[in-house]
């Protein structure tokens, strides 16, 4: 039977901005860009859930994707982090990981930060390349969790952390910028000015054009009378002159 807060949507939204970075050869271009982040908790005697969940305008993911979960047990004094699925973010490459995380860290250390910090296994199934790997496992470490490898070749991997104060809540914030209601509102005015300030340039340029056609085809009617009327004073000459 699922859990009854298994399938709560966001209740809070807040506008995050990707600052444009320059073009990374395994994810492209990295332009700017807006996301909208959502974030959802509920408490009890036993639990607290926080859900934290990203949507990108114009495009779907799936399911599983953009979100994670901190689950607390009072009971066991226990925090978990991400769902059994993993953190599957897009776009990637982008800093949302962190700030998800960081996110998430940051809560649970107001709540309990004192309680332990229930680890994993990391899947490796769904990294493509070592370079993947190794963004993964600094991401962790950067945020404070311990990255182990009990198999030598390096093809399993777990992430444990002993408390949930001994974890790092800064993110990326070069990357990833919270955007307050009022930011937004001067964000929208500047760009409604500039794009109006756009078209009285290009007003006055399509003027200006006009007024050069205008003077063109003047300047082409009279160059075309001088050389008829030459034409005409060269045939004249002719004709006098063979008289």
């Amino acid at each position: 039977m699922p859990h009854p807060w298994s399938n709560l949507g966001p209740e809070q939204f807040r506008l995050l901005r990707l600052a444009p970075l320059p073009t990374d050869r395994y994810t492209g271009v990295r332009s700017l860009r807006f996301v909208q982040f959502g974030r959802v908790a509920r408490h009890s005697p036993d639990q607290s859930l926080l859900r934290l969940s990203l949507e990108l305008p114009g495009q779907r993911v799936r399911k599983e994707q953009n979100v994670l979960e901190v689950w607390v047990d009072h009971r066991s004094n226990e925090v978990r982090f991400g769902l059994d699925s993993g953190l599957h973010i897009e776009p990637i490459n982008r800093g949302l990981g962190r700030f998800l995380l960081a996110q998430g860290i940051a809560w649970a250390k107001q709540k309990c930060a004192h309680y332990q910090v229930e680890g994993g296994a990391l899947a490796a199934k769904d990294l493509l390349s070592d370079d993947a790997r190794l963004r993964r496992d600094h991401f962790l470490r950067v945020q404070g969790f311990d990255v182990d490898y009990p198999d030598p070749r390096q093809l399993k991997a777990t992430y444990s952390a002993a408390r949930v104060n001994a974890l790092n809540s800064d993110w990326q914030k070069e990357k990833v910028q919270i955007v307050e209601l009022l930011d937004a509102a001067a964000m929208l005015q500047q760009a409604d000015q500039n794009l109006r300030e756009q078209e009285v340039t290009l007003r006055k340029q399509d003027e200006r054009l006009a007024s050069l056609t205008r003077e063109d085809g003047t300047l082409r009617f009279t160059i075309t009378c001088l050389v008829a009327f030459c034409v005409f004073q060269a045939g004249l000459l002719i004709w006098m002159a063979t008289r």
